[in-house]
């Protein structure tokens, strides 16, 4: 089986349950957004919503993929930057209790958190204060760090550092590796367009998009967005909510469905799926194979609040998972 390498923002999630929201309206955060915000935006935020319930887990879009496949099974790296803090230790220790071999920078800024907004009817909007992630360069990447791996994944979110992704694809195609990546969400699509073009016409093998994301770098809906993706890489998925994902390779085209269940928070749901797809890639599995692994995941992870399936529930996802391999 590929060992898979993940490049991204070491972030530190803040998971907060809202009664409304008024509050995205008060800070000008757009529903189901990432939207990055400064020190002092992040401060008034967690202030805002101090009186809800919360809870925190280690997170950034790249590091949860990673997680969920070390928690399959899967060989796995991960690359990123965090403080010299108490956040830095905690989002270290959660990726190395899963089995990921992490290579953390550490610098003297503090490390980056995501308020997650979770809207009640299960939209999560997020207010990413980067911090000591966004410190991440191309000068940190080594060839050392890609040796032991065969796939690379990155988060889109990386896309406003295009020097870091053209570095760390570079070398990943001087290792001969795969190369997927997560378009991340539709306004860091519109407002990185060209540089995304770039990067997928000239190094992405797999590519990950819903559908808002695959609109926002299309123009078109998912069926024809699927079509003209698969002609810029080997692999294209676009994710359509309740109606499963399309993917295409080549000229076979896959739908896959969902796993029916009750949503009571989105959070990590196309991050798992990336988790359950890419493990089923590794091991050589068909297109469909790896959506119904991808859509497994997903669909656990809906069931909670937060972007990580909790450590007693993976033996059952695993049974599962070993039941779809072997069908």
């Amino acid at each position: 089986m590929k060992k898979i390498l993940g490049i991204g923002n070491a972030l530190v999630d803040v998971m907060t349950p809202i009664s409304n929201d008024d509050i995205l309206d008060k800070f000008s955060l757009p529903k189901g957004s990432m939207t990055l915000v400064d020190a002092g935006k992040s401060r008034l935020v967690k202030e805002e919503t101090a009186k809800f319930r919360k809870r925190l887990a280690s997170g950034g879009s790249a590091a949860n993929t990673i997680h969920g496949l070390s928690m399959l099974g899967a060989k796995t790296g991960f690359i990123g930057s965090v403080g010299k803090d108490e956040t830095g230790d905690f989002f270290e220790n959660d990726m190395k209790k899963a089995g990921v071999r992490t290579m953390l920078l550490r610098r003297k800024t503090e490390t980056g958190t995501a308020v997650a907004l979770i809207s009640g009817d299960s939209e999560r909007t997020f207010a990413t204060h980067l911090g000591a992630a966004v410190e991440l360069s191309s000068r940190d990447l080594k060839p050392e760090f890609f040796k032991p791996f065969q796939i690379l994944y990155m988060e889109g979110y990386l896309i406003t550092d295009r020097d870091l992704v053209e570095k760390a694809c570079k070398t990943a195609k001087a290792n001969r590796m795969k190369i997927a990546l997560d378009l991340a969400s539709y306004n860091v699509v519109d407002a990185k367009i060209d540089d995304f073009r770039y990067i997928i016409s000239e190094y992405v093998n797999i590519l990950f998009a819903n559908e808002e994301e695959a609109r926002s770098y299309t123009g078109s809906a998912p069926a024809e967005a699927l079509d003209k993706l698969s002609r810029q890489v080997e692999v294209a998925v676009v994710k359509t909510g309740r109606e499963g994902s399309l993917i295409r390779r080549g000229e076979e085209v896959v739908r896959t469905g969902i796993l029916p269940v009750l949503c009571k928070d989105t959070t990590g749901a196309g991050d798992l799926y990336a988790s359950g797809f890419l493990y089923g890639y590794a091991k050589g599995l068909p297109l469909d194979k790896c959506g119904a692994l991808g859509a497994l995941l997903a669909g656990n992870v809906i069931k909670l609040v937060g972007a990580r399936i909790p450590d007693a529930k993976w033996p059952e996802i695993r049974r599962r998972v070993e039941k779809i391999v072997k069908e």
